[in-house]
């Protein structure tokens, strides 16, 4: 049974993140990188891909699929994304219980100086480690007295003007002081593999239309060829090829449901040559062909 401090403490979260919140989905708040987020129902499994962020859910439960692993996070546990990276998704929620979370994207530069202040000395284990890109914690007590100050913030214009970096600042410091500390030191970890990676997976982020080779990734990321597929592999569990497929895709699937656009101009712009080879793949990866996604956009409510 959950303790009464605790379920107050959800209580509370839920207080601050509903009126943060008006419609489901990731809403943006006056933090640059600070989203809140609500669901009133069910959303069977489907593809994602999340920014690299700190996911805290205050109600309501996920559940994640990257590759064989399955990851369950819900009400008072936070999830480490730490690089962005397709997966399967599954949200818990209902009309009478919504899911209600806030999402906060990592910003390496302040994880870096973060570190630094810390004195924290450089870990071997760390460089050398391809930890995994997606985990979860419970919110301990600094945790959480960190995501409600900044849920606070959110709240009153002249405390984010003045006081929401710091309190962004708090929740990181808080999250290198829990029990996922050593993913985002990774992360920052500049000569480690896994920051090389991240950087590689930037790269490929900026240019997903264009066409992209294993050697200029590798180049990305100052790896041999060789080297940057194996630990690629290790950090997203996909090959860049197939990790540049899903991305495409998905990024073609935000211009059908955000953009109205038409399918051969969507396929275009996402870099595939062929409009029947994009549809073929689309309808594999979604279930669905991408005229039926922006058909159904197009209904009315």
């Amino acid at each position: 049974m959950p303790s009464t401090h605790f379920m107050d403490f959800n209580n509370t979260l839920v207080s601050l993140i509903k009126p943060l919140a008006p419609y489901p989905g990731f809403v943006d708040t006056r933090l640059p990188g600070v989203q809140a987020m609500s669901w009133d129902h069910y959303v069977a499994s489907s593809p994602q891909i999340y920014e690299p962020s700190l996911v805290i859910l205050a109600q309501g439960s996920k559940l994640a699929r990257l590759g064989p692993r399955t990851l369950e996070y819900g009400a008072g546990h936070y999830l480490v994304q730490a690089l962005s990276v397709p997966f399967m998704c599954e949200t818990f929620a209902t009309v009478d219980e919504p899911l209600y979370g806030v999402s906060v994207a990592i910003d390496r530069i302040v994880l870096g100086e973060l570190v630094q202040s810390m004195g924290l000395p450089p870990d071997a284990a760390v460089k050398a480690q391809t930890p995994e890109s997606m985990t979860s914690a419970k919110l301990d007590v600094q945790m959480r007295e960190s995501v409600e100050r900044l849920l606070r913030c959110l709240h009153d214009p002249l405390d984010c003007q003045v006081m929401g970096r710091a309190r962004v600042r708090e929740v990181f410091y808080a999250a290198l002081r829990g029990p996922q500390a050593g993913v985002l030191r990774a992360l920052v970890e500049q000569q480690g593999h896994f920051a090389r990676i991240a950087a590689s997976l930037q790269h490929l982020h900026d240019h997903y239309d264009e066409s992209l080779s294993v050697d200029e990734l590798a180049s990305c990321a100052n790896m041999s060829a060789s080297t940057f597929h194996e630990h690629f592999k290790r950090s997203t569990l996909l090959s860049p090829v197939q990790y540049l497929k899903r991305l495409r895709l998905l990024k073609a699937q935000q211009m059908l449901v955000g953009e109205g656009l038409g399918v051969a101009q969507v396929a275009h712009k996402v870099g595939y040559q062929s409009t029947s080879q994009f549809s073929r793949e689309y309808k594999r990866y979604f279930e669905r062909s991408p005229g039926e996604e922006g058909a159904q956009m197009r209904m009315p409510a």
